[in-house]
């Protein structure tokens, strides 16, 4: 990316406009970009269904699913002498026993502890990690380019369109395959048995003769691996794993169903990053040019707050504090230190009430109906949206309500939510759907009704296999 052809960063447009909260409610892409295909606009760069997405959903539950994973996870490419010192650094949870081979989930924080963004780090040799997860690209560059420690980022990009990367070069193709009957395929594919390596380790696998690199992986509690090899080989290597997949029932899994995968699982991805305030990440805003995904959120939801960093989140309140290492230096450590006895929030799945949830379909079914936020199916995910949604419990405020999809195989409406640890699973809380709207000057997201829905607190993830299958790891 050619900086200088950005014509504002990040720190500028905020101060452009009446606030960061302003700002963060506006609707904004097109001050960025007038290019359709941008990439920073498609999520996850699939088509929207390749059958019903809500097939789609059942097939990692029932049968085996393939998802298409090349062209929209981008990473970032950690490489030098002081590769794993830095991201020691950068990382709140420990990763001494890292190794080549296998991956970790990595957590970053701001200097005042709240929550930056997490996601997955991959040690590919001695002195090479790759990372993937929403705002850790730009974090990890940053700080890779500023403090000094002998690393280079290098960023592989995600494809423009999907067009299945044809006028686009990747260093790889991925793919995913997830479900019940996905092992079998596997082992199908490589023409004899592929080694049950634990959780989040590599293993190899063999495709239409392309040798692959495979991460023991897991969506919803499904067996399954995250497969990638070479670039050229893409198709071949997709409709092999589709004409050998007939006889276990493959699906295709397009962007519908994809996205609503995480509230099925458990990941709350929908929680603003920490950034948008505070003198110490200034230089940081500055160095981001404001088209960036960073830029480009947009804040939404019932829950309406005066100051951008009550939006804020920790990584206790993200329910990694099982994670968190204060054994070594990192940035937000102190600040850590100072929270880890302070109340903190638990991550849960709302239930949406069968008939609230008709009733709500039915005002947008009504000439004169209330003003009321669409709920579209089967998630509003694939946006570039943080969703945030009061939540109460007996006339007080006991939370928010992020990511919302509903899931095919549980017949239900979802909500993963962040709530006080005063609530109890099986209470009932009733979820603020519409959007606040005013209070933050020329930029805001319209204002609608807002309609309480009745939930019932339950366990994240919600699909029990899910549960059960993430403890043992």
């Amino acid at each position: 990316m050619d900086r200088n052809l950005v014509p504002m960063n990040l720190q500028s447009i905020l101060e452009s406009a009446d606030s960061p909260l302003g700002y963060l409610r506006s609707d904004k892409t097109h001050r960025h970009t007038n290019r359709a295909w941008d990439p920073k606009l498609i999520m996850p760069q699939l088509p929207y269904e390749f059958t019903d997405w809500e097939r789609e959903q059942l097939a990692w539950r029932d049968t085996v699913a393939l998802l298409d994973q090349s062209h929209h996870m981008q990473a970032v490419i950690i490489s030098g002498r002081d590769a794993k010192t830095f991201l020691t650094y950068m990382a709140c949870n420990n990763l001494t026993n890292a190794h080549p081979g296998r991956a970790f989930q990595i957590i970053c924080a701001s200097p005042d502890g709240y929550l930056v963004g997490d996601g997955i780090l991959l040690q590919q040799d001695e002195n090479t990690f790759a990372a993937v997860g929403p705002y850790l690209l730009n974090w990890l560059s940053y700080h890779a380019e500023t403090l000094g420690f002998d690393v280079t980022a290098t960023v592989d990009p995600r494809s423009p369109v999907y067009a299945n990367g044809h006028g686009n070069r990747r260093p790889a193709c991925r793919y995913q395959i997830q479900g019940p009957n996905a092992w079998a395929l596997i082992e199908k594919l490589n023409g004899g048995s592929v080694a049950d390596v634990p959780f989040f380790h590599l293993t190899e696998i063999t495709v239409a003769g392309h040798r692959m690199e495979g991460l023991r992986h897991g969506m919803a509690g499904a067996p399954g691996l995250e497969i990638w090899g070479p670039w050229e080989a893409r198709d071949e290597i997709r409709g092999t794993i589709l004409e050998e997949g007939e006889e276990f029932g493959i699906v295709e899994v397009g962007a519908a169903a994809y996205v609503s995968s995480a509230v099925e699982s458990g990941w709350v991805h929908t929680v603003l990053p920490a950034i948008y305030s505070g003198p110490e990440l200034r230089g940081y805003r500055e160095w981001m040019p404001s088209d960036e995904v960073e830029g480009l959120i947009r804040l939404t939801g019932s829950q309406e707050r005066d100051c951008v960093s009550d939006y804020y989140r920790t990584p206790f309140d993200m329910g990694y504090g099982r994670l968190i290492h204060l054994d070594h230096e990192f940035i937000g450590r102190d600040a850590l230190r100072a929270r880890a006895g302070e109340a903190k929030l638990q991550k849960v799945t709302l239930a949406w009430d069968p008939d609230d949830t008709a009733n709500l379909f039915r005002e947008m079914l009504i000439r004169d109906g209330r003003n009321v936020k669409f709920l579209h199916l089967p998630t509003m995910s694939d946006k570039l949206d943080m969703q945030y949604f009061r939540v109460t419990a007996n006339g007080k405020e006991v939370g928010t309500g992020h990511s919302s999809a509903y899931m095919a195989g549980e017949r239900a409406m979802l909500t993963l939510s962040l709530l006080d640890e005063s609530v109890r699973i099986g209470d009932e809380v009733l979820l603020h759907w519409g959007e606040s709207g005013g209070g933050f000057g020329r930029y805001v997201t319209p204002a609608t009704d807002i309609v309480p829905i009745r939930t019932t607190v339950s366990p994240a993830p919600y699909s029990r296999v899910a549960r059960e299958e993430y403890r043992k790891i």
